[in-house]
């Protein structure tokens, strides 16, 4: 694992910038295959967290088309929008298009989010209790990868400005509320995000510039900038949102 000193935004060895959104999946998925292959040597199973957005969404394509050990390969959400798997703004049905179906990942791997349109907290203490049963008698999960991405509010996962979640410091994942939506939505917590050996980073686009500005350089204010709660071991950027 990383040391704590190597987890800053200012620490170069952790920044990639690349010409373009395709050239970023693209050394994404070789560095997501180069993990799976470095963790398997040592142990049987390699757990991942997913980030939805249009950024690892091309990773997730990629990655279908690799030759992986599918089987040793778990597949869970960092978060979800609080709708049927069947809607289109389902992380769940983004990642099974992009990813799970076309690579025929073996359902038992895959770890989605139940929703419970009526009573998400039901919902997201039932996917805690399914994570702290996958890693039992641990103080919280033992990712070997968290994939993220951030918007343009700075927000990561379903860590939005100021909203409950963001002081959550013993539950593993929690159903948030958020104003601007006028609902609910679900997410890992900052320390159950911040627990993984591998925590990256995807973020594209102009219209992320100030987000990340502030997150990196800004003010220390978690309120406004919740990204600023996560100690990422790497961050892919286009150079469009790095200048």
């Amino acid at each position: 694992m990383s040391s704590s000193s190597d987890r800053t935004p200012s620490n170069p060895r952790t920044t990639r910038i690349f010409d373009s959104l395709a050239v970023l999946q693209q050394e994404a998925a070789d560095a997501f295959c180069a993990a799976v292959e470095e963790t398997l040597e040592n142990k049987d199973r390699f757990c991942v967290s997913l980030s939805g957005g249009s950024t690892p969404k091309g990773l997730y394509q990629q990655l279908a088309s690799r030759d992986l050990p599918w089987d040793r390969i778990h597949w869970f959400w960092g978060d979800e929008r609080n709708v049927p798997h069947d809607d289109a703004d389902s992380n769940t049905k983004m990642v099974r298009e992009a990813l799970l179906q076309p690579a025929s990942v073996p359902e038992q791997n895959v770890h989605p989010v139940e929703v419970n349109v009526e009573d998400p907290a039901s919902a997201a203490m039932k996917y805690e209790q399914t994570l702290r049963g996958f890693f039992p008698e641990q103080p919280f999960p033992a990712w070997d990868l968290v994939l993220l991405g951030m918007g343009d509010d700075a927000h990561t996962a379903s860590l939005f400005p100021e909203t409950a979640a963001l002081s959550e410091d013993e539950r593993w994942f929690v159903e948030n509320w958020v104003e601007k939506f006028e609902g609910y939505r679900y997410t890992l917590s900052p320390p159950a995000i911040n627990s993984g050996e591998r925590i990256w980073f995807l973020i594209s686009g102009e219209s992320k510039r100030e987000a990340l500005k502030n997150v990196w350089s800004g003010e220390r204010n978690t309120d406004q900038f919740p990204s600023q709660l996560i100690y990422p071991t790497r961050w892919y950027l286009t150079q469009d949102v790095a200048s």
